[in-house]
């Protein structure tokens, strides 16, 4: 399994392909450093940030206590390209960074956080809702919801 991830990251650079995949939950640390990154690019009047979060909810009277992500990691990682290619060409941005959890998230938890930045508010709302709702569509990314009794069953995306 390592080897073929280090295949998978060679391969990544050779194509510019950026990896989106962050073990276990997205930290508020991880996403504050990253706003903080920007605060020398001047030329940025705007960002918009989408953050997903893990809920609770009851579904059978049953609880949700974690979503465990899984990937087809290579796939997605390509589709991603794809996409993130696309937003830079349909809108004017000076940034975009998208990461989404693999493993065990608990719920209230952070699985997705998509930051876009621009000159200005439009671009870097809609380019953000685009990016959340083709990766929703698109990706193959699986979460299995896992209840407070330790039982489980496959999460749809809606």
């Amino acid at each position: 399994m390592l080897e073929g991830r280090k295949i998978l990251l060679n391969k990544m650079k050779e194509t510019r392909i950026k990896n989106i995949f962050v073990s276990g939950p997205i930290t508020p640390a991880m996403i504050a450093a990253k706003i903080e990154a920007h605060k020398d690019k001047t030329s940025i009047g705007a960002h918009s940030i989408f953050l997903g979060q893990v809920r609770s909810d009851r579904i059978d009277d049953k609880t949700v206590a974690a979503i465990e992500y899984t990937a087809y990691e290579e796939m997605a990682l390509k589709k991603m390209h794809d996409i993130r290619e696309s937003i830079f060409g349909s809108y004017d941005l000076t940034c975009m960074h998208i990461y989404h959890s693999l493993g065990k998230v608990k719920a209230g938890e952070i699985s997705l956080f998509v930051f876009t930045s621009s000159a200005h508010r439009k671009a870097a709302i809609d380019a953000c809702e685009e990016v959340v709702e083709r990766i929703k569509a698109g990706l193959p990314i699986w979460g299995k919801e896992i209840f407070e009794d330790e039982s489980y069953q496959w999460k749809e995306n809606n």
